[in-house]
């Protein structure tokens, strides 16, 4: 008997193809396999349909199947997180933040409770463990065996972008296996395995609203409020009805140039939002996508974590040359993250150690998003690309 066999996984099936395939290869491996859906917040009823499909692809595989009822705190840590971040004028990051509370949150904390030795999820990452000695540095005692966290092996895929949240603990009760293979190879282990999700598309878009469009959802909870749109030289090209339905690098397609552009200009270039004023109400545009302003070279981080703690600490020079994206999907740029330790003194008189991190791109980088995750890999990949996610953190400006 092998030693998969005597752990107890629970899935979670979301009623796509890939966690469907994740059941799939960790049944064959031999694990003690339950199915679960996470029944959170939902706008345009897919949930049912979604819990259904997971069902039919858990009664296929002959595992016991459940439902999680999680719409309250879905809607309390995911929806809410978003709508208050537009309201301070940010792009929030719901996957990021379902990810970190509910999926390796809520749901890994009740699968351990019921008896779990393991979650698995859909997710295109690959975990691989390395043991190290046991190091005190300041009373910190580093782990014996560390968790990380690499990119998935179909680089169009990769999901580690959405996963920097996760702690060693988390990691120590996680599995991803379909890190290891190409959606097309998802896609024909699925057929072959005649998963009812085989041919079933992939979901698009931010998860809980579904064809519903993220500014009509916003409208319910943000009062729209009527503003000037300025080029980046503060003449006044246009309105729009609130800075919070916009975000950094969205093209703004409803701008009409004025009468003295369309004298002036024979082609006009599609205008991109460079800024939002949430005091003055004012939507910042810039003509064509490579105007100057659209581009920065250096961004402060805020709620900063490693996947390995022991990073920071051993990097004494508090330079720590990585790669970086600031957006899904986009490609990795050479950086350096500078963590910058400073006194603070409360006004009893307290001194605090403050800490703060910049990332400082060697080349300017288009399209940043306060609100967003800006999130940092590792110098050095492998030959086919891949290379190990070290952490994360909320950009700040």
């Amino acid at each position: 008997m092998s030693s998969s066999s005597k752990k107890r996984v629970f899935v979670g099936m979301s009623g796509g193809v890939d966690s469907s395939v994740a059941a799939f290869l960790l049944k064959k491996e031999g694990y003690d396999m339950t199915g679960v859906y996470i029944n959170g917040f939902n706008v345009d009823g897919c949930s049912e349909r979604d819990a259904e499909d997971a069902r039919r692809v858990a009664d296929h595989l002959g595992i016991p199947f459940y439902v999680i009822d999680a719409r309250e705190d879905y809607f309390a840590y995911v929806v809410q997180y978003m709508i208050e971040g537009y309201k301070k004028g940010l792009t929030p990051n719901p996957d990021v933040m379902c990810n970190k509370e509910i999926k390796f949150g809520i749901f890994l904390d009740k699968a351990l409770k019921l008896g779990a030795d393991y979650i698995a999820t859909g997710h295109y990452v690959r975990l691989v463990t390395s043991n190290q000695q046991s190091v005190n540095s300041k009373n910190y005692e580093l782990p014996i065996t560390s968790y990380r966290l690499l990119s998935a092996k179909d680089l169009n895929k990769d999901q580690s972008y959405f996963l920097w949240t996760l702690t060693q603990e988390q990691l120590k009760h996680c599995l991803f296996p379909v890190g290891e293979y190409t959606k097309p190879e998802i896609r024909e282990i699925a057929k072959k395995a005649k998963l009812p999700t085989a041919e079933k598309k992939d979901s698009q878009g931010i998860c809980f609203l579904g064809k519903v469009k993220l500014p009509e959802f916003l409208k319910e909870y943000i009062k729209s409020k009527r503003g000037d749109v300025l080029d980046t030289e503060g003449n006044k090209i246009g309105e729009h009805e609130g800075v919070q339905f916009y975000t950094i690098g969205q093209r703004h397609i409803n701008i009409q140039p004025t009468t003295k552009n369309k004298k002036q200009k024979t082609n006009q270039k599609p205008y991109y939002v460079v800024e939002k004023n949430i005091k003055t109400n004012a939507l910042i545009v810039a003509e064509g996508d490579d105007h100057p302003t659209l581009f920065k070279k250096e961004i402060k981080l805020t709620d900063v974590h490693f996947i390995d703690p022991s990073l920071e600490i051993r990097n004494s020079k508090l330079e720590i040359p990585v790669l970086a994206r600031v957006r899904y999907r986009q490609p990795l740029v050479k950086a350096m993250l500078v963590i910058s330790n400073k006194e603070s003194v409360t006004s009893k008189d307290r001194k605090l150690q403050v800490t703060s991190y910049h990332l400082l791109f060697s080349e300017p980088v288009k399209f940043i998003a306060p609100g967003q995750s800006a999130v940092f890999y590792s110098i050095s990949g492998d030959k086919d690309g891949n290379h190990e996610m070290l952490g994360g953190g909320v950009i700040l400006n």
